[in-house]
């Protein structure tokens, strides 16, 4: 009877234990955004204080792109119905273009428009700025580059998308282009919105 108690007890413990530490979330790095005030698809102005408070993934893409830009929109797209069938709601999505004298707000709005997103309401298409501006804030950041490439019309960008937290600190880097770790990223999402780290 006693034998039974405690184990009674233990297991009660247990379960009180991981209901505690359960959808913890474990940052990989933390780096601290620089300040940022752009414009997106709407002509609305997007600062990173407007988007503290939120948790979003982020990604440089431009519209003239003709090699990873389309794919990482549409993985992005596909992870954005995979995040509402998760029932995943409270995210945005930043897509920093690399090509800002190219991309206007109308000509970013018609590329979002090329894609099947779940929710369009949560999508900012920055621009508005410098393409040495992005770049700085792709290296300082981000850790990643932004190179104009001076033969051609196209520009070296990274192809990760980044999980940016609550307090604007950049704290996941995934692979955006191919092989995305969609399950990864919604389960560091989900634990990320619960825990308001």
């Amino acid at each position: 009877m006693r034998k039974s108690l405690w184990l009674s007890v233990f297991m009660l413990i247990s379960l009180l234990l991981s209901a505690c530490s359960g959808g913890s979330f474990k940052a990989d790095h933390k780096y601290e955004m620089e300040p940022f005030e752009f414009t997106n698809q709407h002509h609305e102005t997007v600062s990173l204080d407007d988007l503290k408070g939120e948790v979003w993934l982020a990604q440089f893409v431009f519209t003239n792109c003709t090699s990873v830009c389309p794919p990482m929109m549409a993985n992005l797209s596909d992870l954005s119905h995979r995040l509402e069938s998760a029932g995943v709601k409270d995210y945005k999505v930043v897509s920093f273009s690399v090509d800002p004298k190219i991309d206007t707000p109308e000509v970013l709005q018609d590329y979002l428009d090329m894609f099947e997103v779940a929710d369009e309401s949560k999508w900012e298409m920055l621009t508005g700025f410098t393409q040495e501006k992005i770049a700085e804030i792709a290296a300082k950041s981000f850790k990643t580059v932004v190179i104009d490439d001076p033969n051609t019309d196209q520009v070296i960008h990274g192809t990760s998308f980044y999980l940016v937290n609550q307090q604007g600190e950049v704290v996941k880097t995934y692979n955006g282009a191919t092989d995305v770790p969609y399950d990864q990223i919604i389960s560091d999402m989900e634990a990320l919105i619960k825990s308001g780290a």
